[in-house]
């Protein structure tokens, strides 16, 4: 009966995410969306794939749709009327790579000069302008996690952690993790230290 229920629902998700299945096909960043959906789906467990697998993520997960209008432009703005997105995440970066994976999103600014590939940003995390400092650029691999606060022309390296409520207002190496107010080294190249910033 539960396999009935499910897959009922998601019949019923097809015919909701229509238009945003013929605006995913003819769409510019489609191969983009593609490798959006891929990542998602992967980090969740999930077996679907394809259309099935965008549909689901349309259907369920409000923070994903925030990235895919904000992927397919200003046609996000009607589709977003059929399936709302999360309305306390705020995406306002126009140079995102491929694989960002928004977990929860709840109360998060996202508003960097560029975010590399296969970022992942958590709830209630702010990242933007400082005091009339320019905003963060953003690295491959990099993870923000719950709270935490990234400020000013800096740039996070690749392959980065950032602690929870972190305060980060300077540059932060590559392979580096990153915790406290403000902001100081834990580990680099997976060694313990401890070292400002």
């Amino acid at each position: 009966m539960l396999e009935i229920l499910k897959y009922f629902r998601l019949t019923l998700e097809f015919i909701r995410c229509l238009p945003h299945i013929i605006v995913f096909l003819i769409c510019s960043n489609h191969e983009i969306i593609k490798q959006d959906n891929r990542r998602w789906l992967e980090i969740m467990n999930r077996k679907e794939t394809g259309l099935i697998g965008l549909i689901y993520l349309l259907g369920f997960f409000p923070e994903y749709r925030n990235l895919f209008y904000k992927r397919v432009g200003t046609i996000g703005h009607l589709l977003n009327i059929i399936c709302p997105k999360m309305s306390s995440l705020f995406i306002a970066t126009d140079n995102i790579g491929p694989g960002l994976f928004i977990q929860h999103g709840f109360a998060t600014i996202i508003s960097a000069e560029s975010i590399g590939e296969n970022c992942w940003i958590n709830q209630q995390v702010t990242v933007g302008f400082g005091v009339g400092n320019g905003r963060p650029t953003i690295g491959n691999n990099v993870r923000i996690a719950p709270g935490a606060k990234v400020f000013n022309n800096i740039f996070i390296g690749d392959n980065s952690n950032i602690g929870a409520n972190a305060v980060v207002t300077k540059n932060v190496p590559s392979d580096a993790t990153v915790i406290g107010i403000p902001a100081y080294i834990i580990k680099i190249n997976g060694v313990k230290i401890t070292k400002a910033l």
